[in-house]
């Protein structure tokens, strides 16, 4: 069973410290390959997604969006529009730069060693344009891969714990780690630096909506298995850490 002592020694930094010989050594010092930066795609399936820039926004002074973001949990029935989708997803994983030879990417969040493992799948639910379904960002090519079309209301339902505003949503966020990417260069050192890059990535998303006048709202609760079975991942390999939903919100939905 895992215990609070095991849970303090992971948040904390004494494995910087403590750990030696073997676990310090890196796959990268041990000169293998790096992973891919992304998983692989089949470009002629790729949906493009809009300039990002082409929304309106409805704040732009930062102090201020910082000051009103809230968490909010009760959406209206209102689309999104495939614009406001794009500067989300710009915003929370957009590359910028694609460094010489593939080393690595420069993106919109900061990541320990520019390893950026995650990747970003979705739930559009309701998106003006665009059909429901299950689908996975290419941050490359700034498009979407569809990868299950349907209404997954009732599997989000369950795989959010009953949390019924998740699955309710216009969008619901799903992040998947690669833990690889991260473990390649970082080794045992890497589980700590992932989950505070998860942190990055939703909080630029919380900004991000903010700006737009959307609301969202992290989510860390969520059945493991069910999550995984959904996106058709591996649970090893790849899982899910993190969920957020976005939607056009009732006020009487904020929280702090």
């Amino acid at each position: 069973m895992f215990t609070r002592d095991q849970g303090r020694y992971f948040i904390s930094n004494r494995i910087w410290d403590e750990e030696s010989g073997n676990s310090r050594i890196s796959d990268q010092q041990l000169g293998k390959p790096q992973p891919a930066l992304e998983k692989p795609f089949i470009e002629e399936g790729l949906l493009p997604l809009p300039e990002p820039f082409s929304v309106t926004f409805k704040k732009k002074d930062i102090t201020s969006i910082i000051y009103d973001r809230r968490s909010r949990r009760v959406f209206t029935d209102e689309a999104m529009t495939p614009g406001e989708l794009s500067y989300l997803l710009w915003a929370s994983q957009g590359i910028k730069e694609i460094m010489a030879n593939n080393y690595a990417t420069l993106r919109t969040v900061p990541s320990a060693g520019a390893r950026h493992p995650f990747e970003t799948y979705l739930y559009i639910n309701r998106v003006s344009e665009m059909e429901k379904g299950i689908y996975r960002y290419v941050a490359s090519k700034h498009s979407l891969n569809l990868l299950k079309a349907g209404n997954f209301t009732d599997e989000m339902d369950e795989a959010s714990l009953k949390q019924h505003f998740v699955g309710n949503s216009a969008v619901t966020f799903i992040w998947s780690v690669v833990p690889y990417r991260t473990e390649w260069r970082y080794n045992l050192h890497s589980y700590k630096v992932i989950l505070i890059d998860a942190g990055h990535v939703c909080q630029n998303l919380y900004i991000a909506c903010e700006a737009l006048g959307l609301g969202t709202c992290a989510i860390g609760a969520y059945n493991q298995d069910k999550i995984d079975k959904l996106l058709n991942l591996d649970g090893e390999d790849e899982f899910v850490v993190y969920l957020a939903p976005v939607g056009r919100y009732n006020e009487r939905g904020n929280q702090k």
